[in-house]
């Protein structure tokens, strides 16, 4: 049978940046073990795959290894796929999801995420995710993911990771954040994921989760400006709201074709 996909650069208004997302629309789902074996096939972080209902679209994500449950690059690339090649018409959609409804809204090629915060509090750093640092943060915290916290940007830009020691800690499904104030935004961030095919996730906006309840009481301002510092890097405008947090970013195509399954 045959599919058709979509590869979507995320947080990025320019392709080759941002963090690749394939995006899938099904009419019904396919077996656990299908949907898993697509994901492999694609080779990016996460592939999103959505079916249209009445009134709201269910959506899931796939890494190469496990089902997500929650993954911000990934659902903007599906309202982007909607709402450009597949005529969604609305400004506002809801997605059904793992982490429960999650509503994206459109303006002007702006897509903004309204996620569930996630705060992170103050915790002990595991043995091996210490042995894998060149350096070690100033404050550690967790929530799904690890946040370890450091001095300056430059921390997070030459940050250095021993990832044959990472890979010792299971943190399914999360993974490990450093961050730090930015020189020319609020805050700079990058992500890693322990015994994953794709060690570090360009622009990551599920990890915004918790940054953001993170940096906003740090910094004392609710509408903030954040930057992911990985190679492909992204620029995720973010907003606190208590229990919830705004996340906004652009979006641009990079392809679309056909898969075929027997």
């Amino acid at each position: 049978m045959q599919y058709e996909f979509y590869q979507i650069d995320a947080f990025t208004d320019t392709v080759f940046c941002g963090n690749p997302a394939c995006v899938v629309p099904l009419e019904k789902w396919l077996p656990n073990e299908i949907l898993l074996n697509i994901a492999k096939e694609n080779a990016v972080a996460e592939t999103a795959f959505f079916i249209v209902g009445d009134g709201a679209i269910t959506l899931r994500w796939f890494t190469p290894e496990f089902e997500m449950d929650l993954c911000g690059h990934a659902t903007l690339a599906s309202a982007h796929v909607l709402k450009t090649q597949l005529g969604f018409t609305g400004n506002s959609m809801v997605f059904n999801t793992l982490s429960g409804p999650l509503v994206v809204t459109v303006a002007d090629g702006m897509y903004t995420l309204d996620l569930p915060a996630r705060r992170p509090i103050p915790c002990t750093l595991p043995a091996a995710i210490q042995r894998s640092l060149g350096k070690q943060p100033t404050a550690v915290l967790r929530a799904r993911d690890y946040v370890l916290v450091y001095e300056t940007e430059e921390d997070i830009q030459h940050i250095a990771i021993n990832r044959q020691i990472l890979d010792e800690i299971n943190i399914d499904p999360g993974g490990v954040i450093v961050t730090a104030k930015g020189n020319t935004c609020d805050f700079v961030s990058r992500f890693f994921t322990p015994q994953a095919s794709i060690f570090e996730d360009p622009v990551t906006g599920s990890a915004h989760c918790s940054l953001i309840p993170y940096w906003a009481e740090r910094l004392q301002k609710k509408a903030m400006v954040a930057l992911q510092l990985s190679q492909r890097q992204g620029k995720l405008y973010c907003v606190n709201n208590g229990d919830r947090v705004l996340v906004s970013g652009q979006a641009k195509t990079y392809s679309k074709g056909l898969f075929w399954i027997d």
